[in-house]
């Protein structure tokens, strides 16, 4: 097969603010393979600054390595590519496009435009007053779960937010999720944890930063409400280490990216694992274009589908302004393949 890679810098309409900083561009680089038939199929390897354990300065220099050893023997090297979770769900991206056709990877009532993914409508980070709006956006366009990046502004003014919302809504007409991306200090985490109980909250991403095993784990054991586990899972690839951590940590959760934690076949690991532990567990997307996104919707609907209930984290398709077309809608609270892109 022949094999192509380029990059591309997205630019976000609005800056992107978490607890780690401010986003206001991204890169991807894209592998396109072409087989003798002239099929295509393309990945998108997209490493996070500063959080991807992929992340490297040599980043292109290393997938242009992998990307040789797929075209000279037609398979992913997946154990060379455990340290690159970025690169190999690219690579497994374009094999399965090539398998499958472009749009619909996989045969799901999702690929076939028949059911939608219910996802949560994700507010970011900012100023009160414009968390405030962008929320009130969320629930006119009729989401029922939201999600609240939090750490970055004054936590009472975030309390104060999350207050005004069950002021209007009870939690059956509105889930609210929280992320914290580690914002918070082991020593004030569960302090923070009860007072955010109080407000029926469905669970908090990452409370505090990751390689805290016994500290997470102590949380876990007290928190008065679920927590879900994010970047702890980051470079955790072996099969092994993954074991040890959810036995060590307990959580009542894990969020998956494929982007992040071992490309597809890496999550289906971790989802298969937390399953035999009774750990819930949901899949998003690491802010990748919309080439990213599908695939990630398509990976969803085959591994959760059919008929999936709990929201999933894939409304980042009107992030960039400069995204690539792709058939993905959202509709009210659901993303759906359009059937035109078929």
């Amino acid at each position: 097969m022949n094999i192509e890679i380029s990059d591309r810098l997205f630019h976000f309409r609005f800056a992107a603010g978490t607890s780690r900083g401010v986003y206001t561009t991204r890169r991807s680089w894209f592998v396109t393979l072409t087989d003798d038939e002239g099929r295509t199929g393309v990945g998108e390897c997209a490493p996070l600054p500063d959080l991807s354990c992929d992340a490297l300065p040599d980043y292109e220099r290393i997938l242009r390595e992998m990307t040789c050893q797929v075209q000279q023997s037609g398979e992913i090297p997946y154990s060379q590519l455990l340290p690159y979770p970025s690169m190999l769900f690219g690579l497994e991206t374009a094999l399965w496009q090539l398998g499958h056709g472009f749009s619909a990877l996989d045969d799901t009532p999702f690929a076939r435009g028949e059911e939608g993914i219910p996802i949560n409508g994700l507010i970011w980070m900012g100023a009160f007053d414009e968390m405030s709006r962008r929320l009130d956006e969320k629930l006119s366009q009729g989401f029922h779960c939201i999600k609240l990046k939090i750490g970055a502004i004054d936590f009472d003014e975030e309390l104060s937010l999350i207050r005004r919302i069950r002021e209007r809504y009870g939690s059956d007409d509105v889930q609210l999720r929280v992320d914290a991306n580690g914002a918070f200090s082991p020593e004030e985490a569960l302090l923070r944890l009860d007072q955010l109980s109080h407000f029926d909250i469905h669970s908090i991403e990452q409370p505090i930063r990751q390689h805290q095993w016994n500290e997470m784990a102590r949380l876990c054991k007290a928190t008065p409400l679920p927590i879900a586990l994010d970047e702890e899972l980051i470079g955790v690839n072996l099969a092994m280490m993954k074991e040890e951590l959810l036995d060590t940590i307990r959580p009542q959760y894990i969020i998956l990216k494929p982007s992040l934690h071992g490309g597809m076949s890496g999550c289906e690991e971790w989802i298969e694992m937390a399953q035999q532990r009774g750990i819930g567990s949901w899949v998003t997307s690491a802010l990748e274009s919309n080439i990213g996104l599908n695939a990630i919707a398509h990976f969803t609907a085959a591994v959760y589908g059919p008929h999936i209930a709990m929201p999933q984290g894939l409304g980042t398709g009107q992030i960039y302004s400069d995204n690539i077309p792709m058939p993905l809608e959202i509709c009210g609270e659901q993303l759906w393949t359009t059937k035109a892109g078929l």
